[in-house]
């Protein structure tokens, strides 16, 4: 029944995307964010992201991998299974490992939509052999390219790295409609001292655009005109930049074997008025909160807190009375040797009845015997090593 409730929101989200351009929360499976460990942390991970997940978060954080690969695979659930979320990247240095490229998919989907136009037969008899099933997917294939701008064999305090995303998106509805689109996004993360962290993730930043092609049965057409909705035939939408501010610290020196790091994040969107806590008619900001507890870098305790917002209290008839409402999230991981495995537990925060989300995701670094000698209780999302110098010879 929830699946052909869906349906129904599909249909009616065609004929809004067929007039629809710039509006907010376009291609917004873009933006529920990927692994455990940055859904754990509310979202707040643009400074501290040092591995696979990177590609998400920030793209310059890829600079930080030290293995000779890094494999990422993430699987989520939404609103009761209705929705499946997953993701699966893989990282490659280049040989002198200060450029890092990574190649990721994401997925969200919902499978098995019952299609029931043909189900009904004209004397009003159910033909099961007509029931068939579709699915509405968003995809995202990511090309990511990181690489550190400290110049080999320099010293300092302040380490500073760039990356790049260049993105495809597809989305398809069935055989009824899709999508295709491209996008930029740009990242920077600077260090002082391994524990002052500064990033900055630069979403869309040459506004991305996405074309709808549409391809309707008559019959399909013809629900359309009863209902009283345009019949699509082609569109697009605009998705504007959006930026992803963030600053961590650790509060306990590098080395020692417990730590505690701590991550403010602002993301500041530019499409429009949003229900967000700070807003204005352009350009709205969501601040977010995470915390990271680890041992010796094998087990780690987080929780963060994110999409602070005034919301109308449902008990109050008026609709004057408001509230504060945010979602919370908690989280745990646990590395062994080369295999990290991390866990997420969030809320939808609706106020009624909040719908509680667990996600998995997992890493696998491919280092050597002799590296993973060096590297195993290392953190990281240290800054990588300056390449060292070979001195000249003297004639």
């Amino acid at each position: 029944m929830k699946k052909i409730i869906y349906g129904w929101i599909v249909c009616c989200l065609l004929a809004n995307t067929a007039t629809a351009q710039r509006r907010i929360y376009v291609n917004e499976y873009l933006n529920i964010g990927v692994g455990a460990q940055g859904l754990a942390m509310g979202g707040a991970l643009s400074a501290h992201s040092g591995d696979i997940y990177s590609a998400y978060w920030n793209p310059a954080g890829l600079r930080k991998i030290e293995a000779n690969a890094e494999l990422g695979l993430m699987h989520a659930e939404y609103f009761a299974g209705i929705f499946k979320y997953d993701y699966a990247a893989a990282a490659f240095p280049f040989s002198n490992r200060r450029r890092m490229l990574a190649v990721s998919l994401m997925r969200f989907a919902t499978d098995n939509i019952p299609y029931t136009l043909d189900y009904v037969q004209p004397d009003g008899s159910l033909d099961d052999t007509k029931l068939k099933g579709f699915s509405a997917g968003d995809y995202a294939f990511l090309f990511s390219y990181a690489q550190s701008l400290r110049k080999p064999g320099s010293t300092g305090n302040w380490e500073t790295g760039i990356g790049v995303n260049g993105k495809i998106l597809f989305r398809n509805v069935g055989s009824m409609a899709n999508a295709w689109g491209a996008g930029l996004d740009i990242g920077l993360q600077t260090v002082y001292k391994n524990r002052l962290k500064i990033g900055l993730m630069m979403k869309d930043i040459t506004t991305s655009y996405t074309s709808w092609s549409f391809n309707l049965t008559e019959k399909e057409k013809e629900i359309f005109f009863k209902t009283g909705n345009e019949v699509p035939i082609q569109s697009y939408e605009i998705m504007m930049p959006r930026f992803n501010i963030g600053a961590g610290y650790h509060f306990i020196k590098p080395g020692k074997a417990f730590q505690v790091y701590g991550e403010l994040g602002f993301d500041l969107t530019t499409d429009g008025q949003r229900n967000t806590l700070v807003k204005s008619r352009n350009v709205s900001g969501d601040p977010k909160l995470g915390v990271e507890l680890s041992y010796k870098n094998t087990i780690f305790l987080r929780g963060g807190i994110t999409n602070i917002y005034q919301a109308f209290d449902n008990a109050d008839t008026s609709h004057v009375k408001k509230y504060t409402t945010y979602q919370p999230s908690v989280g745990v991981g646990f590395k062994v040797k080369a295999i990290s495995i991390d866990y997420a537990f969030t809320s939808l925060q609706m106020q009624d009845n909040p719908l509680m989300s667990h996600i998995v995701s997992l890493k696998v670094a491919f280092i050597s015997n002799k590296k993973r000698s060096e590297t195993d209780n290392t953190d990281t999302n240290a800054v990588p090593p300056a390449e060292p110098v070979t001195p000249p010879v003297s004639n």
